[in-house]
């Protein structure tokens, strides 16, 4: 067993217990021999004026103590973390999962952690084995990332993912040309095939925006909002979906229901379900 590191996180039960009814976790759920719809959790930190960042392509901290440690119990019970590229090139993140008791932090093997999954279409992304991400897959600390493309990545990049067990999924051009058009039903089916049943979806602006877009909204099964008590200004990579026009009429994109306010620390973390 692995000794868990400085950086370890600890997220209170009575806080745990206010969002576990919004997360994936039922054994019925888990336990069914029918392959079920993924469970797709949306999540992100806004400021005030509804920024995700700064400016495109800053890495803009959002977060305090406490909502940052409930990211992390959230990824602990996803079997998947998905991002876009332009997150993965600003912010070089771990995706990983530093909740006490979890494989790498104080558990054994890898139980608790998350697949990474990297949508990156043009395969923009420069990584190599100095990443985080890899760093943390080679330590025991992380699983290693999947990286969806429209075409090969190129030999180093690629045995840079094999090297800790990760790989390059390539779909057609036609399926996915660009983060602004992902075809959500494609990737899905993708990431079924990999076993996985439940993604956590994090980022970034296109991304998040594309998945609250009308014709996709009602593939979302949770929203998980931590709201900063913040102001980032204009310039700022924004969370505003496209319009919903029906006729002449211009409607809201979408709603929740079954709505909780957690509070935690200076930030206020909203939780609901898109309506039917």
């Amino acid at each position: 067993m692995l000794e868990p590191p400085r950086d370890v996180l600890t997220f209170s039960s009575s806080s745990s217990q206010q969002v576990d009814p919004y997360l994936p976790a039922s054994s019925s759920y888990l336990s069914s021999s029918t392959k079920p719809p993924i469970y797709i959790t949306l999540t992100f930190a806004t400021s005030l004026d509804s920024n995700l960042a700064l400016a495109p392509g800053t890495q803009t901290a959002l977060s305090g103590p406490q909502s940052k440690s409930m990211t992390h119990y959230l990824r602990s019970k996803h079997d998947a973390i998905l991002i876009g590229v332009g997150t993965a090139i600003a912010d070089d993140p771990s995706l990983n999962c530093r909740i006490a008791g979890v494989g790498g932090y104080g558990g054994e093997g890898l139980l608790g952690q998350p697949r990474p999954v990297v949508l990156d279409p043009k395969g923009r992304w420069d990584f190599s084995e100095d990443n985080k991400v890899f760093r943390l897959a080679k330590a025991g600390r992380g699983k290693a990332p999947l990286v969806i493309s429209t075409e090969d990545i190129g030999e180093r990049k690629r045995k840079a993912l094999e090297n800790v067990g990760g790989r390059n999924i390539v779909l057609s051009s036609d399926t996915v040309s660009s983060i602004s058009a992902i075809p959500w039903s494609s990737i899905l089916t993708m990431l079924q095939n990999e076993g996985i049943k439940s993604v956590m979806i994090e980022g970034g602006g296109a991304v998040i925006n594309n998945l609250l877009h009308p014709r996709n909204i009602s593939l979302v099964n949770t929203v998980i909002v931590t709201i900063v008590p913040t102001w980032l200004g204009k310039g700022g990579v924004l969370v505003c979906p496209d319009e919903r026009v029906e006729g002449d009429t211009k409607l809201p994109v979408g709603r929740l229901e079954d709505v909780k306010w957690v509070p935690l620390g200076e930030d206020v973390v909203l939780c609901g379900r898109p309506m039917s």
